[in-house]
């Protein structure tokens, strides 16, 4: 058939629905003084919705008079017309709704089991409602929550809050938020905060809702017993091991009698006892962009800090003012100096972070100016050496500017990341202290060692 015969179909049908000629079905739309009573045909709206289909059939409509009657006090006569419009005619108009609206039509084409419009809907808020979903993102996740069907707007919703989580953790109505919601964000290895604030949320969040001071001193064994079982769903989802020593020590121990006694000694071990690794049964840390198999979210912040010289507490993963792009990992694109350079040769200020083989250490630099074969040394005032001597954790972490700049970065085509008195030929490591740190300062690099594998990020401001 032509598209000339199905727009003829098309107005047919809409005049017919217009027209309201021979129907036998009432709908009181809207409730108390906002209802109104809007008709349609059992037919249409049997062959377009399993919900009517099974009311009709199953006979639970109620009748009066030869019609069928239904009442639907939850759906506004506004939204019930544009549905029926979609029976009648196909077509359904959305860009003169605001959000809120297009959130309860949602609503109702799901009870009426309107499974394609249900996807449409949810596409059409993702595409042009941004604005709207992140002016209440409590509220509107609490809404689709309940919704089986609203997969899509579900994954966008997590998805854009663990990108930027303050918008609903600094709301007003976070501290309200069911339980089932915010295990579902705890979850998430993408949400995007540094975990000792994740921990001081969920205290927030559960002292307000067990109406208890966060005051531990005064807290009695009820009170213990009240806050343990709230958290009890929620501690295994906190990355402990990611939360730096200090702050363990001043927002994590100090509610130890809230805590599992067994975690507790772990952390207290992992914290103390030099290269001591966590348990295996430790939920592993949350992803960033940094794609990286050697190093931590914690560390990205401390290397931002440290490449505009600011201390390692300047930054964290939320305002880190920096991408870094993967451009070579040893294991994984050769381990040929020429792979190297074929990489990372010419792309700017890059990281590089090298893993010391048979222990935890991870040793690397920051180099402001390109790689290439040159064969020369290159002079610049900005570039770093650093040390992680415990290895991801960031705990004694070292960093040593260059005090000799124009013996900053070396380049060659038989040499890898070479800088200062810090040697990569062929893949074969070594750091000579023939200039007694003139080049830059000694911050625990040994002398000699090999390399388990290495990474090279290109650095590139936000």
């Amino acid at each position: 058939m032509s598209s000339k015969f199905w727009a003829e179909l098309s107005s047919d049908y809409e005049k017919l629905f217009e027209t309201e000629i021979g129907y036998d079905v009432i709908i009181y739309a809207g409730e108390e003084q906002y209802v109104k009573e809007i008709h349609a045909h059992s037919n249409i709206l049997s062959i377009r919705s399993q919900y009517f289909r099974s009311a009709f059939s199953n006979e639970w409509a109620e009748k009066k008079d030869g019609k069928f009657i239904f009442k639907k006090p939850n759906i506004s006569p506004q939204l019930f017309n544009i549905i029926l419009r979609f029976f009648y005619c196909g077509n359904i108009e959305l860009k003169n709704l605001q959000g809120s609206d297009i959130l309860k039509l949602l609503i109702a084409v799901d009870e009426l089991n309107l499974h394609p419009l249900v996807s449409h809907i949810q596409e059409f808020l993702i595409k042009h409602q941004t604005e709207f979903l992140y002016q209440n993102p409590t509220e509107i996740l609490e809404t689709v929550y309940q919704y089986e069907t609203f997969t899509d707007l579900w994954n966008f919703c997590l998805e854009n809050i663990c990108k930027e989580p303050q918008v609903l953790f600094n709301s007003d109505r976070f501290i309200y938020l069911k339980a089932p919601l915010l295990e579902s964000l705890l979850k998430r290895d993408d949400l995007n905060m540094e975990e000792i604030e994740i921990w001081e949320n969920l205290l927030k969040w559960c002292f307000t809702q067990q109406n208890i001071k966060n005051e531990p001193s005064k807290w009695n064994k009820e009170d213990i017993t009240k806050i343990e079982k709230a958290l009890q769903r929620f501690i295994p989802l906190i990355r402990f091991y990611d939360i730096d020593p200090i702050d363990f020590f001043y927002k994590v121990y100090c509610y130890k009698d809230i805590l599992p006694q067994e975690l507790i000694h772990d952390l207290l071990e992992f914290h103390i006892v030099p290269n001591i690794k966590p348990k295996s049964n430790f939920t592993p840390s949350r992803k960033t962009n940094f794609k990286s198999t050697l190093i931590e979210p914690n560390n990205v912040s401390i290397l931002a800090s440290w490449i505009d010289k600011k201390s390692s507490s300047c930054y964290n993963r939320k305002n880190i003012p920096y991408k870094f792009e993967l451009l070579y990992r040893l294991s994984q694109d050769g381990n040929d100096v020429k792979d190297f350079h074929k990489n990372c040769d010419n792309k700017g200020a890059t990281i590089w972070v090298a893993k010391i083989k048979n222990s935890l250490q991870l040793i690397g630099g920051y180099n402001p100016l390109d790689w290439d074969v040159s064969w020369a040394w290159k002079t610049t005032a900005d570039s770093f050496l650093f040390n992680f001597p415990n290895g991801k954790n960031t705990y004694a972490a070292r960093v040593s500017y260059v005090n000799s700049s124009q013996l900053a970065v070396f380049c060659g085509d038989s040499h890898g990341p070479t800088m200062g008195n810090l040697t990569c030929y062929n893949n074969n490591w070594c750091y000579n202290n023939y200039d007694s740190g003139n080049r830059y300062s000694k911050i625990g690099i040994p002398t000699n060692f090999e390399v388990e594998d290495y990474e090279v990020f290109k650095v590139i401001k936000k």
